[in-house]
């Protein structure tokens, strides 16, 4: 599972939204099944930054997010991302050394993409 959130944060505070967004990387990948994570900024726009922590799993994602620290730290931050597209996305597919491995999708197959039921 893939946690994605972009953010616009102006020239002034972006030393301080780094030390936030280290913060929360330091304690979403301590979390078990964490698989890591990366905080960046575009190269075109410097205030557009990004956050991607990789989970093994859904239940891995949301038991990260249960903490007190996390709770006090790193949700407050998450509520300032852009809210104009989706966070959190399945990988159906990840790379490594030129191998490709599929993944089974998380979603049922009584449910269509956008989240409603497909016929059965």
């Amino acid at each position: 599972m893939l946690l994605v959130c972009r953010f616009d944060v102006p020239a002034p505070e972006a030393d301080a939204f780094l030390a936030r967004g280290r913060r929360a990387l330091e304690l979403l990948t301590a979390a078990a099944g964490c698989l890591g994570g990366e905080l960046g900024r575009a190269i075109e726009e410097p205030g557009r930054w990004v956050l991607l922590v990789r989970f093994a799993s859904v239940d891995a994602y949301r038991r990260a997010l249960s903490p007190f620290p996390v709770r006090e730290h790193v949700v407050p931050l998450l509520a300032e991302a852009l809210a104009d597209e989706p966070a959190t996305f399945e990988t159906l597919a990840s790379g490594a050394g030129g191998a490709v491995t599929a993944h089974e999708s998380l979603l049922t197959s009584s449910q269509d993409p956008a989240g409603g039921s497909a016929p059965v």
